[in-house]
């Protein structure tokens, strides 16, 4: 008898292809389109010399975040069953959940089109599996390719995504769907500026060796302080700690005419600072890209610890400084196959 085990692959595993949405002059990038075209172009460039490129371009779309519009990919292994590709698995499961403007504050009934036009184009390779009636994006979880699911309470309870789930109903969805052992809840991490109510991918990231990634916190952000020590309390389901990784945060990027520099306001100052992290970076075939902020000193340091995590990849650094403007970065920006 054939038994098939179904699993959330880490970002670091083989990739089929990445996919990129387009900016273009009818999303909210129409007043810097060439600003962040520019940036497209350079994580086109950089992807495309080591794995193929999906580029949604033609299809009809609200916004560009192709992380948590897109496909989240599982795969389902065979016990019993060697394949006769070596290295090829089974059945690859492409995962479509509702995308609905990170808890409907923003237009996607566009984006949430996106997923089923690539498939009917045989675009993108697998057995489609829909489950449109449940809010999940791709930036909200983290996998480390052995049954654990990182994810963030503030986000997966956010209001007006899953209501009336209990925590424990979607804990139940989410080891179904993703094949998980087990579900880690952060109760603590959120960026200034940060409008998807906590994504795990721009706190905290898993890497290979039960390495954890994150974001370090300071005065401005106290709740990255206590998501720090609660990363030093967290196990892994051998019961051993994890290595962490702690990254620097940029110094603060302001929305262009920001008013808390003329007024001193501090509460208008959280509102116009924008959301820039180094945690927001992309494993690739052979390299990570990196976003940085034209902070020498910092954007040097972060490439660094991630070097760390990934010492057999080349770390590339993509200038984010356009994409954060709509306060997202590099890792927002993609969507990995498998």
């Amino acid at each position: 008898m054939i038994k098939c085990k179904r699993r959330m692959p880490a970002e670091w595993e083989p990739q089929s292809a990445v996919q990129l949405t387009m900016p273009h002059e009818h999303t909210d990038w129409a007043p810097i389109l060439p600003e962040v075209l520019a940036v497209y172009e350079e994580m086109k460039h950089e992807i495309s010399k080591r794995e193929p490129l999906i580029i949604v371009d033609d299809i009809p779309h609200n916004d560009t975040w192709a992380r948590d519009h897109g496909f989240i990919t599982v795969v389902e292994e065979s016990k019993g069953q060697r394949s006769k590709v070596k290295g090829q698995r089974s059945k690859v499961i492409l995962l479509d959940f509702c995308f609905n403007g990170w808890g409907e504050k923003f237009p996607a009934e566009l984006d949430n089109e996106i997923n089923r036009h690539l498939y009917e184009r045989g675009l993108v390779k697998g057995i489609y599996e829909p489950h449109l009636d449940f809010v999940l994006e791709g930036g909200s979880i983290e996998s480390d390719g052995k049954g654990t699911i990182f994810t963030t309470q503030c986000c997966l309870m956010a209001p007006h995504r899953n209501q009336p789930l209990t925590k424990e109903e979607i804990e139940e969805r989410l080891k179904e769907w993703l094949g998980a052992k087990r579900i880690v809840w952060l109760q603590h991490g959120s960026l200034i500026g940060d409008d998807t109510d906590g994504h795990i991918d721009t706190l905290v990231r898993i890497a290979p060796n039960d390495t954890i990634i994150y974001t370090g916190g300071d005065d401005d952000h106290p709740d990255l302080v206590e998501m720090e020590k609660e990363l030093k309390e967290l196990r892994t389901m051998e019961g051993k700690p994890y290595r962490l990784l702690r990254l620097p945060l940029p110094r603060p990027i302001y929305e262009a005419g920001d008013r808390s520099r003329e007024t001193g306001d501090r509460r208008q100052e959280a509102r116009d600072r924008l959301p820039a992290t180094y945690a927001n970076y992309l494993v690739i075939n052979g390299a990570v890209l990196v976003p940085t902020y034209a902070q020498p000193d910092l954007d040097a340091e972060a490439m660094r610890i991630i070097g760390e995590a990934f010492p057999d990849r080349e770390i590339v650094g993509i200038d984010c400084r356009a994409v954060i403007k709509q306060h997202g970065s590099l890792h927002c920006c993609t969507m990995q196959y498998y």
